[in-house]
């Protein structure tokens, strides 16, 4: 399985957010998203899976354009982990996790026993499933987050795509979902792709990363390649110390100083 990038281009009315962004990811990878506010992180997971359509360039999985998909095969093959995931109503953490089961229903149809075993499996991944009665406003919020990558696995999607999906976890947490994210790019041979605002975080858990600036991608490799101290000092305006840890077996990024700041 390999998920190719091809020349996405993107904008808001007239205003440029992705130019000409390339690049491919294989099965059992975590692809790691990087750069400041507005560099067009979000923007580009929601192309890869065409909640936004591109002005040029386009997706292929295995060699499958995209474009030529309807929403509900999409969403067979790829899920989504939105950055902040509204539930208005007081549901039940396994009635979510198995409204992942809806693109592979006809309209009228009700989960069969082999969906509801589907939900219960990917609740066990995520080691939710004694959790399965509880209302969603009842559970913390790294639990919260467990239960809505569970609902994306029981889409049986081949991509998984998540936006800053450490977001607003404490640490013990956000290594929690990180080591679970990891786990199942390897075991399920699942293409992963994350957009991060921690640098040290996406050193140690992402095999690639893409540094993006303005829309394009300033850097793409290994955490080791992408995140020099020139990079980072030409992209975030910032001087850090960079120091390798031994024990995660990736970089300890310090930062030290702002520059270019006009106060």
């Amino acid at each position: 399985m390999k998920l190719n990038i091809n020349g996405i281009t993107f904008f808001y009315d007239s205003v440029k957010a992705l130019d000409d962004i390339t690049f491919e990811v294989n099965e059992g990878e975590v692809l790691g998203v990087i750069g400041p506010n507005g560099s067009g992180k979000t923007t580009l997971l929601r192309c890869i899976n065409m909640a936004l359509k591109p002005k040029v360039g386009t997706v292929f999985i295995d060699g499958e354009n995209i474009l030529e998909l309807d929403r509900k095969d999409i969403a067979k093959k790829i899920a989504v982990v939105p950055q902040n995931s509204t539930i208005r109503f007081p549901f039940t953490l396994f009635d979510i996790v198995l409204m992942g089961r809806t693109p592979h229903l006809g309209r009228l149809d009700r989960e069969t026993p082999e969906d509801i075993e589907i939900a219960k499996k990917a609740m066990k991944i995520t080691k939710t499933l004694h959790l399965a009665d509880r209302l969603i406003d009842e559970v913390s919020g790294g639990e919260r987050q467990r239960v809505i990558i569970a609902r994306a696995l029981t889409q049986e999607p081949k991509i998984l795509l998540l936006d800053e999906p450490t977001l607003h976890l404490d640490i013990n947490h956000q290594l929690e979902i990180l080591e679970l994210i990891k786990k199942l790019a390897r075991k399920n041979k699942l293409i992963v792709i994350l957009t991060s605002h921690d640098l040290n975080l996406a050193s140690r858990y992402c095999d690639r990363l893409v540094l993006l600036n303005t829309g394009r991608i300033y850097s793409i490799g290994k955490p080791q390649n992408v995140l020099t101290r020139d990079n980072i000092k030409e992209v975030y305006n910032i001087e850090v110390e960079i120091n390798y840890n031994k024990r995660t077996k990736s970089l300890n990024i310090i930062p030290v100083a702002v520059i270019n700041t006009k106060l």
